[in-house]
């Protein structure tokens, strides 16, 4: 290969260019959920391919000052493209764009080193040929390697998180790859045209892996929180279960005293002895009805194992709540809910000394056009925190109330959750819209 600078760096055709940006915007259109069906589709391709032809053709009569601004709007056309394509808001199209420049770059630096190195052996036919192949056989790759990150049935949605990750890692690429081109008075820039091209492709495709990496590590952080919440969910119903089947037991078994009680209690003589064997009778059975009925099955098994659990401790809980109001909500976000919410409730109210009040209310309710849950439980009154989020007094940083996926399974109902205390309780409300609650 020639190391002469000139011949090398010569600057990639600017309509191969934009036919490197177009293909890396196709590929996400095939893999993900399209906002049209089939025909505006290919309507919307013609047309993006177009406008990015024009861009770079206009870049190209730019000074050398203004190619950053022009890549810029390279960048915003091919948001654009994104944007109208496919059915998602502009922080998913921003996050895709992110993807599909990168790609695009290193597209476009895979086939200019192989261009330059076969520079004067082939004729331009050929030149375009190669192109048209390396482009076809790269975004092919891509596309089988992507297509299992993208659900093509569900609108694509990208937390802020994932979206500035996704900017970063592409303006970092994009500037350390061409730093080269720049300058060659840095630490970091290439001397010769081989050496330069050969940076920028292997710093395009480990921009690329990046990113790869970055949306596959997302996936799993989301399907460990989901297979966390249906473990919560099953450990619930088995502990409704449980504590059915031992309550029909018992009541099995003192069915069998009963009417021995109840003739000791008619040949009582004594009306206030007869009061007092009642009142330990009725005490004695009150236990076996704690079967929390709500309208909502899976609250119901939540509620009755954590109303158990809190018995044990001995913390009254009230309940008034209209379990229908959360049927919009999936089980596992409904289990992350309110098991993490009356976990801490439980454990607050249970930590405090003998002799205090331990008391839970769980209130769900209809308010104007908002559905609101408030849990409130007396507390000793102290809330440690870790700048702005309140931290539990288990061994150890990082421990939490659980707020941080109790304000995940709201948010994915544009659910705001918010807390407040006083020196005796701790309140913890999650107001959901109505569009939440007829979806």
């Amino acid at each position: 290969m020639n190391d002469v600078a000139g011949p090398v760096l010569a600057e990639i055709p600017r309509s191969l260019t934009a036919v490197a940006e177009w293909g890396a915007c196709a590929v996400y259109l095939l893999i993900a959920r399209r906002r049209f069906s089939v025909v505006p589709t290919i309507g919307v391709l013609v047309l993006a391919l177009g406008v990015l032809l024009a861009v770079q053709n206009w870049a190209g009569t730019l000074p050398i000052a203004w190619w950053i601004p022009g890549m810029s709007v390279a960048a915003a056309a091919m948001f654009g493209f994104v944007y109208l394509g496919l059915d998602t808001s502009a922080r998913g199209a921003g996050f895709v764009a992110a993807r599909a420049f990168v790609l695009a770059e290193l597209a476009a630096s895979v086939y200019w080193q192989l261009d330059r190195f076969y520079a004067g052996r082939v004729d331009g036919a050929v030149q375009t040929v190669g192109a048209v192949i390396t482009y076809v056989v790269l975004f092919g790759a891509v596309a089988l390697m992507e297509r299992n990150q993208f659900n093509r049935g569900a609108r694509l949605e990208a937390s802020g998180a994932l979206f500035v990750g996704a900017v970063a890692i592409a303006i970092a690429t994009f500037g350390i790859s061409n730093l080269s081109f720049v300058s060659v008075d840095t630490p970091f820039s290439g001397r010769f045209g081989s050496e330069i091209l050969y940076i920028r492709t292997l710093v395009d495709l480990c921009g690329y892996i990046a990113l790869h990496v970055q949306l596959r590590v997302h996936h799993e952080a989301i399907a460990r929180r989901d297979a966390e919440a249906m473990a919560q969910l099953l450990r619930s119903q088995h502990d409704q279960y449980e504590i059915t089947r031992r309550s029909i037991d018992e009541v099995n078994r003192k069915h069998h005293d009963m009417k021995h009680h109840l003739e000791a209690i008619r040949s009582e003589e004594d009306a206030s002895a007869r009061s007092r064997m009642l009142d330990d009778l009725e005490d004695s059975i009150t236990r076996y009805g704690a079967v929390v009925q709500t309208g909502n099955h899976v609250l119901d098994a939540i509620m009755t194992a954590k109303l158990s659990r809190a018995g044990e401790r001995g913390i009254e809980v009230s309940v008034v709540a209209d379990g229908r109001l959360l049927s919009f909500m999936r089980p596992m976000e409904l289990t992350s809910l309110i098991g993490n919410a009356l976990d801490n409730a439980i454990e607050a109210s249970g930590a405090l000394a003998p002799g205090r009040l331990r008391q839970i209310r769980f209130a769900l309710f209809a308010q104007d056009d908002f559905t609101m849950m408030r849990i409130e439980n007396t507390f000793d009154g102290t809330v440690l925190r870790d700048g702005d989020r309140i931290v539990t007094r288990k061994r150890g940083r990082g421990h939490g109330y659980g707020l941080r996926n109790m304000e995940t399974a709201a948010a994915a109902y544009d659910g705001v959750v918010s807390v407040t205390s006083d020196e005796e309780w701790f309140s913890l409300r999650v107001l959901f819209p109505a569009q939440a609650s007829s979806a």
